[in-house]
């Protein structure tokens, strides 16, 4: 593994930012270090930078130690949220900072300045200072400062989050492909979920300073280990004592479960089911206008829940009585999650491949 953490510990006061951490990243490997705030990931962050040292346990990278190494001695580059480009100092000039410290020769620095300003798409602005430049701009900048002394290894401390909505996605897309081009191993902190599952190859998911659970977006997305992963990735409603609701009989009482829109069906009154044992009365409480769908919220019993409703299906209105399935849900048990499918399906011959 090019990039490995074993048993990472760091301690403030009283306060566990980082337990035990330990994962490992592949060379190449576009990872995003996912949380809450407060839930390590920073801190993390600035330990493998260097910035911090670790109370326990070791980092690694191409299979040395790092722990005990100065910073600049490590070989990686740093991308800040807020930019920390010098205002005094040209986008060029920005750029070229980091190889003047290390006494590149001025035609090496040329050379290189020239080749990021290029790969940034900013070759017409190396003379402007960052006042002039937009926050877009300033974060490629300080990217391609970052890359300028050649780093075996980039780490990027929330990277979109002083930039507006829009500028962010086209960012997002940008980063992920300049990445890609280069090959090199980065990690970058992120507490926004959607930005990690469309950039990253792998996720880091943090909470209270360990790591709940790394994979790939769509294993994190489709198989939380821990209930915490089941409630942060995606979007999901979280239910108590979710026995009382058809097809989940069999739950302890006091359980609790996440249900993801996408496991809840609507069925108009008017419309034939196919399970009609494993429905049960429900009632349309709100509704979002979503292009080529509506998101409906519906009430179960006590519970409120989310779902979609194609429009080419019978029209419903709030207040309208709806027949509800729900046909899987993510049950917990201590500190893991598991996908449990409506009992009544499996025994009606349907299993739990039930198909929407």
């Amino acid at each position: 593994m090019f990039v490995e953490l074993r048993d990472v510990s760091k301690r403030f006061g009283n306060f566990d930012a980082a337990r035990k951490v330990s994962f490992e990243l592949e060379k190449g490997t576009l990872a995003a270090l996912l949380g809450p705030s407060g839930s390590g990931k920073t801190t993390i962050l600035r330990m493998i930078a260097g910035l911090e040292t670790p109370d326990g346990g070791d980092i690694f990278l191409d299979g040395q130690s790092i722990k005990n190494l100065e910073p600049s001695r490590r070989g990686i580059g740093l991308v800040f949220q807020n930019y920390a480009l010098f205002r005094y100092m040209t986008v060029w000039e920005n750029i070229a900072f980091g190889l003047k410290t290390k006494r590149t020769p001025k035609a090496g620095i040329k050379e290189r300045v020239g080749e990021l300003l290029t790969l940034i798409g900013l070759e017409d602005l190396a003379g402007r200072y960052p006042a002039q430049l937009s926050g877009g701009q300033k974060q490629r900048v300080a990217f391609a400062r970052a890359l300028a002394p050649n780093p075996r290894f980039l780490l990027l401390d929330e990277p979109f989050a002083a930039i507006d909505a829009k500028v962010r996605r086209e960012l997002r897309s940008w980063l992920r492909e300049m990445i890609s081009r280069l090959k090199i191993t980065s990690i970058f902190v992120t507490h926004d979920q959607a930005e990690a599952i469309e950039v990253a190859d792998r996720i880091i998911v943090t909470n209270r300073g360990r790591v709940e659970q790394t994979g790939a977006p769509i294993e994190l997305y489709r198989s939380p280990a821990t209930p915490f992963v089941a409630r942060f990735i995606g979007e999901s409603t979280v239910v108590r004592n979710y026995n009382v609701l058809t097809g989940f009989e069999n739950a302890p009482d006091g359980a609790e479960c996440a249900i993801r829109p996408e496991f809840v069906r609507l069925f108009a009154p008017s419309e034939p089911v196919q399970y009609e044992n494993s429905v049960q009365p429900g009632r349309v409480s709100a509704m979002a206008f979503r292009g080529d769908v509506l998101e409906v919220t519906v009430r179960v019993r006590d519970f409120s829940l989310a779902t979609s409703y194609s429009l080419e299906r019978p029209s419903l209105s709030v207040g309208d009585q709806v027949k509800v399935l729900i046909y899987r849900l993510y049950a917990f048990q201590g500190d893991q999650a598991r996908l449990v499918g409506n009992s009544l399906l499996a025994n009606g011959g349907g299993g739990y491949n039930f198909q929407i």
